[in-house]
């Protein structure tokens, strides 16, 4: 991990069913763009929520 990474939760649709997918990024932008890197451009991406510790 790098300095000031935390853990998003993103919510993408890819091939009709809904993947729910941990990624760790410094901002909600980038988890987004990490998303698309892995599934191509045009991936509809429902929803990116910061993942809460349980500390």
């Amino acid at each position: 991990m790098r300095c000031g990474e935390k853990c998003f939760l993103v919510e993408a649709e890819i091939d009709g069913k809904k993947l729910l997918k941990t990624i760790n990024a410094r901002t909600h932008a980038e988890a987004r763009k990490t998303i698309r890197k892995e599934h191509g451009a045009t991936t509809p991406i429902v929803a990116v929520q910061e993942k809460r510790s349980s500390r």
